[in-house]
């Protein structure tokens, strides 16, 4: 329980305050208090210590009622209790003085019996409140720290399995890096361009980090198919495909959408599924039309169609930049939504930049 050894009494009475005084002064430390003003100051210097405050209301300087607001606006309402003592009561000032923190009201005159059971009664019921609310925030920032710790080993979880992605497709080692600055590129681009999509900042930072596990799914790609040197078939090619849709069941399991996480999985899916749809349907696996993709998923698509064009892979040879801006406008990797690409051509340069750059490395803000 928390240690709190001293009683506030402040009344302008010097009787009232020697009975009271009387009644606790074995067991506690006093403070006086002549006037509302006295309280306030008395109480600033010792709230720390002051376990239960007696507050008359009609008082010179500052009243009862200024002391309780001056308790109310520092605070100190929720960590030291009052009773009122007054001599005349109304329903009008009783609910007044109850909405203010006031714990309890005795009026005058009091039993010194009754006095000391109700105040003891309150001070263990105050203390244990306070103790209680402490143990919560002690627990709540632990659960904050071991989230915290959770979401970090996510996200080197993330990374380790999107480094065993790249290394088994053979792919460069900066190519998820790439792919998130893209994102990123692409998600600043709509956020102040085209407000209608309501991209805030903390969802560009969550959807260019799901954007990293695109193409988690090839992981049960076999590899006579995932690393074949020459034109898939078309039996392998349906299977390649499937990549979509076996990422988006791998990441299926972690949606809670009532867990802080929730839609950042829920990007992780929808990029996952949907990252090979293009704009007039022409895409897979279903065929998606326009803004029935999900704009993360459309804004990974034309991210990983630039990033697959400019790099070396085991079936091609890269084009030159300018070459797969041209043939990205111009539609020949499928169609991209006319907002997609306006921000695209917005983006061209710094796209060109990090392509060029040999070792490219994607930096957070």
């Amino acid at each position: 329980m928390t240690t709190r050894n001293t009683i506030l009494i402040a009344d302008d009475f010097l009787v009232n305050r020697q009975l009271l005084k009387i009644i606790f002064q074995e067991q506690f430390k006093i403070l006086e208090a002549e006037n509302g003003e006295d309280a306030i100051n008395l109480l600033s210097r010792n709230h720390e210590d002051i376990a239960l405050l007696f507050l008359d209301l009609q008082m010179p300087v500052k009243s009862g009622i200024e002391v309780l607001q001056f308790m109310e606006d520092e605070g100190l309402d929720r960590l030291i209790p009052v009773i009122v003592i007054t001599g005349e009561g109304s329903e009008e000032i009783d609910e007044k003085v109850y909405e203010l923190g006031a714990s309890d009201i005795i009026y005058k005159p009091f039993a010194p019996k009754v006095v000391m059971r109700r105040s003891m009664n309150i001070m263990e019921l105050f203390s244990h409140r306070i103790d209680l609310e402490n143990a919560m925030e002690a627990r709540t920032r632990e659960l904050n720290r071991s989230q915290e710790k959770l979401k970090r080993f996510n996200q080197f979880l993330m990374g380790s399995i999107c480094s065993v992605a790249e290394f088994r497709t053979l792919e460069p080692n900066t190519h998820i890096d790439r792919i998130k600055y893209f994102t990123k590129l692409l998600l600043g681009y709509l956020r102040k361009y085209y407000p209608k999509y309501g991209l805030t900042a903390e969802q560009v930072k969550e959807i260019t980090e799901a954007s990293a596990l695109h193409d988690i799914g090839k992981l049960v790609i076999p590899d006579r198919i995932l690393l074949k040197p020459s034109e898939l078939t078309k039996e392998e090619y349906q299977i390649m495909k499937t990549h979509t849709t076996t990422g988006a069941k791998l990441i299926e399991q972690f949606i809670d959408d009532n867990s802080d996480d929730g839609m950042f999985y829920r990007y992780c899916y929808d990029i996952c599924k949907y990252h090979h749809e293009r704009y007039d349907g022409g895409g897979y696996p279903s065929g998606l039309v326009g803004d029935a993709i999900p704009i993360w998923a459309q804004v990974v698509a034309l991210a990983h169609t630039y990033d697959n064009l400019v790099s070396k892979r085991v079936y091609k040879v890269p084009y030159i930049e300018k070459e797969a801006v041209r043939m990205i406008n111009e539609g020949e990797c499928g169609v991209f939504s006319p907002e997609l690409l306006d921000c695209f051509n917005l983006a061209k340069e710094e796209f060109v930049l990090a392509s060029k750059e040999e070792n490219f490395v994607f930096k957070e803000d």
